[in-house]
């Protein structure tokens, strides 16, 4: 639950968290989506329940448990940006039990933000992000990156760096490659650390710029895009909006895997990055994490 600053100077509960946004995404642009984390009981967990289902997101696999929902304090930027205190100690998220291999309709699984950071439960997410690459699945990280809650940055960056053969789409912030590119022999070069990153398995890098727009790398192609002029009442969800809006496009192209990802052309990643483009400026439009419908969109 994210508490954002209101015009009154209270703070607003927002539903949000970096996956769930994902998957409300997803389900508001008619991609069947499936939510797999562990919700509380309590009175945020049931409106995150309810998000969902109105958002036509399948909640078979959420576990539920009687621990508090954590809570996110967010600080906003004037230019809305935004920043993060967590309260995460015995949440009910971080105690998600591995539910085993998943159904065998699964074309993708969307992993990132605390989830692969918080014990236990990073350690039952990272066993399905092998699991399921190596059954064939395509498999999206968006690690979000919040410095405050990895004690040891090193070791993160190194588990990270594990992570990325069973890795098949890598979506990034330019604020998240520059704090992992630290851990490379690289110095502040963000392109030389996208290249490592490419090189260690993903078939695509995708990189966002906020107000600056997005960019693709590949094996073979690179391909930038601008990001619509709006005004931005905050960035909240922006970048899940962008996770959730590159496999909403890709499903829609039939190109949910990775040999798709690597056969597609400089004229097929504009459209894809366009439309997540498109996606993430009607997030932004808005207060909190608030994706948008297909309708909102168009084609």
């Amino acid at each position: 639950m994210d508490l954002v600053p209101a015009h009154d100077g209270t703070l607003a509960p927002r539903l949000g968290g970096g996956p769930f946004n994902v998957a409300v995404a997803l389900g508001r642009l008619g991609v069947p989506s499936t939510f797999l984390s562990r919700l509380s009981t309590d009175a945020f967990g049931e409106a995150l329940l309810a998000r969902l289902r109105e958002s036509g997101v399948d909640a078979s696999l959420v576990q539920r448990g009687p621990q508090p929902t954590t809570l996110a304090v967010v600080e906003l930027a004037p230019d809305g940006s935004a920043s993060y205190g967590f309260y995460t100690e015995g949440t009910a998220d971080r105690l998600v039990a591995d539910p085993g291999p998943l159904p065998g309709d699964v074309a993708a699984v969307c992993l990132g933000t605390l989830s692969l950071v918080l014990e236990p439960g990073a350690s039952v997410y990272e066993a399905v992000l092998h699991r399921e690459a190596a059954a064939g699945r395509l498999t999206v990280l968006d690690p979000n990156v919040r410095a405050a809650l990895i004690p040891d940055a090193a070791a993160y960056r190194a588990r990270l760096h594990s992570w990325l053969a069973s890795v098949g789409l890598l979506k990034l912030s330019v604020e998240d490659a520059g704090w992992l590119a630290a851990g490379l022999d690289v110095g502040l070069d963000v392109e030389r650390a996208l290249q490592c990153w490419l090189d260690a398995g993903p078939a695509a890098v995708v990189l966002t710029r906020g107000g600056d727009g997005l960019s693709v790398r590949t094996a073979g192609t690179r391909v930038d895009v601008a990001t619509p002029a709006v005004a931005v009442a905050d960035a909240i969800g922006a970048g899940d909006t962008v996770a959730a809006a590159l496999l909403g496009r890709l499903h829609d192209r039939g190109a949910l895997d990775r040999d798709s990802l690597t056969a597609l052309d400089a004229d097929g990643w504009r459209d894809v990055l366009g439309f997540a483009a498109r996606a993430a400026a009607v997030t932004v439009s808005r207060a909190g994490a608030d994706p948008p419908w297909r309708h909102e969109l168009g084609h």
